[in-house]
């Protein structure tokens, strides 16, 4: 089997909103220090970008990924204009292309596109492990982050992905 490493939407605009990320600075720490152990062990990396409006238009400041996350030069980046990494996107074909059949994710926003690429590779045959304390998102009207990240991982844990916390992802 091999592995990826997929961080999705850590972009300097998720810290920008009014609203603020649900432990959004613990969250990119923790993924920065998976990154970093994906990286010495020559991990494939695909990191994922949302471009878009609110900040998240190619160029704006808010486009471009935090500086814990950001590439590393020959480390893939994923372009996308939906929520899910693999709609409209190659990022199936470079999975395919890099050998991938499992892949280790995390990012922003829970409920969103991390929810959507998780589904999205699901359908694809792809095996999973969803980095169970490495996604955040914000407060809804409806449930508060931490709601929709327990929520989330319940759902994920078993059917879709194998839940593992980041300090025991050693890929």
């Amino acid at each position: 089997m091999v592995s990826a490493l997929v961080v999705i939407d850590v972009q300097q605009g998720m810290f920008a909103m009014p609203q603020k990320l649900y432990r959004g600075q613990e969250i990119v720490e923790r993924l920065g220090a998976v990154l970093q152990r994906a990286r010495a062990k020559a991990m494939p990396i695909f990191h994922v970008r949302h471009e878009g409006a609110g900040g998240f238009e190619r160029d704006a400041p808010g486009w471009f990924h935090h500086p814990i996350v950001a590439p590393l030069v020959g480390e893939a980046i994923i372009d996308k204009r939906r929520s899910s990494a693999f709609h409209e996107t190659d990022f199936d074909a470079r999975l395919k292309q890099a050998g991938v059949d499992h892949l280790v994710i995390g990012g922003m926003q829970t409920q969103m596109c991390v929810e959507s690429t998780i589904r999205g590779a699901v359908s694809l045959g792809y095996k999973l492990t969803a980095i169970e304390d490495g996604h955040t998102t914000f407060d809804t009207p409806v449930l508060s982050a931490a709601q929709i990240i327990a929520h989330h991982n319940s759902i994920w844990g078993g059917r879709f992905a194998e839940l593992v916390p980041a300090e025991k992802i050693g890929f």
